[in-house]
């Protein structure tokens, strides 16, 4: 082993951070990344910036700001919480993120004075790179950075780095009273991670950036539902809060339709009459009510679901026994052998592309680096020629993961399936030896013609335009993180009989769209294999007739705006380029693996990567 004077100072310092990270994190699990291009952390993998070799005590405390904010993430905060309460417009979930991430860095910073002081570094440093010091209008303070250090300051009782002080100072004359009480209330709360998500949607609602959730006294969680089997009205009021929040998370562009905001402040008398006026046969239904100050018709045409209480997302392991799967896997394998052959011809034609976008390149005759060996030949013959030295140019090549999003509809049962899963299987074998991760998902529900979701809505006296009534069933075949090795046998588990039932696009894709927002990688491309338009005869039966086609358009139609991901789509028998901007329809399934191969190896086209990498440049001061 090299010793550790011989290390470089660079290496010490990589190896330092990463185990102050998991230090202050508590998780021996955490990986810690130094890549070029920006910071981040996705679940359990935290990603910095590679350091420099000079490695100046700026770019130092820097680093380390960083580092112990990711730490502070994972310490301190609950995914699942902090989602059950995100806004739907860009704005405000930007600014509800920023305020999460004040939060943990009060919170975690509040008995460590070494971090609190790489915090307050590094926080000084980005208000000054983002040239803070230079507005002096309230609007040219991005609203999330202003309601961060607002936030900041009401917690930790310190003030704002120097470079904001202008810019701030405009915010706080215009907050309001309203937006007092929730900043104070988020103060108070800081501890509580699902109490201070409250207050902040409050401080979002105040300032007009999101929706104000509906009233609901905190001790009527789940004791009250439970227990509340004999009261009609309570029950509304306590699904239509699970409501708004899935509506909040059905579109990506438009501010959530809170449909039962009103409805859950009603009193006991205006619930009589509601009643009353059903019995009598007027045109009102006796379930939760649309917010009085929009039109009715926009609530009824905003998508949403009945209830969420019976969704499912599942891994593929988690659904059948390891016998089952075994078997189901060799199935696969043998209805295959002919197919497997051609696609794998294709397959490597796609590694030898990425491979060579990978391939060392090396600088030689330097005057240091490393010693070259093959040049050493001419210092034998001629001892007074100086030795040559090489040196390894950075790759261009960005680190990239793909999603394939799988139809597991009836309509998909047989060869289309069976096809599908082969061609996941390798694409996934193939792009894992070229460093590039995978993922592959399904989707379809739970039950045919609806499930637990109907008959609750049956059991609630069928209110009008419930919105999506089935169970959803969300299938994680193979994680993005996860070894083809260990996920192979899980493809097999699209040949079950039984699985395939309904499929709901529009929810489906948004899964898949948030779960690669998730990752770190510079680059995420996601894939659409289906055939044909989304059908669930629950949901149509008492919706609209596009009710779930219209949202699936709206759906890619945030998608493809944003260009955060790429996303391709592949239509068996079934014309989806009326959906996406970038799609291809095949006649038979057979066509699929090739297509799959074609449209990639288009994709990892070095003009293409060249010019996604110039859009990507030139968004991100905006997204920023």
């Amino acid at each position: 082993m090299t010793p550790a004077k011989d290390t470089p100072r660079a290496e010490d310092f990589k190896r330092a951070t990463a185990g102050t990270l998991r230090a202050i994190a508590q998780s021996n699990e955490v990986q810690v990344a130094f890549q070029p291009g920006p910071s981040g952390l996705a679940g359990k993998r935290a990603r910095l910036p590679l350091p420099t070799r000079a490695l100046p005590a700026a770019e130092m405390a820097r680093l380390r700001g960083v580092a112990d904010s990711l730490a502070l993430r994972v310490r301190h905060h609950d995914d699942a919480v902090h989602a059950a309460r995100m806004p739907a417009q860009r704005d405000a979930r930007d600014a509800y993120d920023a305020l999460e991430q004040a939060r943990v860095e009060v919170v975690g910073a509040r008995h460590m004075a070494g971090v609190a002081a790489n915090l307050r570094a590094h926080l000084a440093e980005t208000c000054e790179a983002e040239g803070y010091d230079r507005m002096t209008k309230r609007e040219q303070l991005p609203v999330a950075a202003a309601l961060s250090l607002l936030a900041r300051e009401r917690m930790s009782g310190e003030h704002s780095p120097e470079a904001a002080g202008r810019a701030l100072e405009q915010w706080r004359d215009t907050l309001g009273p309203a937006a007092e009480r929730a900043l104070d209330e988020m103060a108070r709360t800081q501890d509580e991670q699902a109490a201070f998500a409250r207050a902040a949607r409050k401080l979002l609602a105040a300032l007009d950036l999101a929706e104000a959730e509906a009233e609901a006294e905190p001790e009527q969680g789940d004791e009250a539902e439970a227990g509340a089997e004999q009261s009609g009205p309570q029950d509304a009021s306590q699904d239509s809060e699970g409501d708004s929040q899935s509506e909040s998370e059905s579109t990506l562009g438009a501010e959530p339709e809170e449909m039962q905001g009103d409805a859950a402040e009603e009193d006991d008398s205006e619930d009589a009459e509601d009643e009353a006026a059903t019995a009598q046969g007027e045109d009102k239904p006796s379930g939760p009510q649309p917010r009085r100050d929009r039109p009715a018709a926009d609530n009824e045409a905003a998508y949403r679901a009945f209830t969420r209480a019976f969704d499912e997302e599942i891994g593929a392991e988690d659904l059948v026994d390891p016998d089952e799967l075994t078997r189901l896997r060799q199935q696969l394998d043998q209805q295959l052998q002919h197919l497997q052959g051609v696609v794998a011809k294709l397959a490597n034609r796609l590694q030898r592309r990425l491979l060579a976008q990978q391939q060392r390149a090396w600088d030689f005759d330097l005057e240091e680096g490393l010693l070259d060996a093959g040049r050493l030949a001419r210092v034998v013959v001629n001892p007074l020629l100086a030795l040559s030295y090489k040196r390894e140019r950075d790759t261009e090549f960005r680190d990239t993961v793909v999603t394939l999003l799988i139809d597991n509809s009836g309509s998909m049962r047989g060869r289309p399936i069976t096809v599908a899963a082969m061609c996941g299987d390798i694409l996934a074998r193939t792009l894992e030896r070229c460093a590039v991760k995978v993922e592959v998902l399904g989707f379809t529900t739970r039950a045919w013609k609806g499930g637990q979701s109907r008959e609750r809505w049956v059991a609630e006296g069928k209110p009008r335009n419930p919105g999506r009534l089935n169970d959803l069933r969300h299938i994680i075949y193979k994680a993005a993180d996860a070894p083809w090795r260990r996920a192979r046998k899980n493809l097999g588990l699209m040949l079950r009989e039984g699985l395939l039932k309904e499929n709901i696009d529009g929810e489906a894709l948004l899964w898949a769209y948030r779960r690669l927002l998730a990752r770190a990688e510079h680059r995420r491309i996601l894939m659409v294999i289906s055939d044909g338009a989304p059908v669930d005869d629950s949901t149509l039966s008492v919706n609209p007739g596009n009710y779930l086609e219209r949202h699936l358009r709206e759906v890619i139609r945030d998608i493809e705006s944003r260009d955060f991901v790429e996303l391709i789509a592949i239509g068996i028998g079934h014309d989806v380029t009326r959906y996406y901007r970038r799609a291809v329809t095949i006649v038979d399934a057979e066509e699929l693996g090739g297509t799959m191969m074609k449209k990639l190896t288009e994709l990892f086209d070095e003009d293409a990567a060249l010019a996604w990498a110039r859009a990507a440049a030139e968004r991100a001061p905006l997204v920023a």
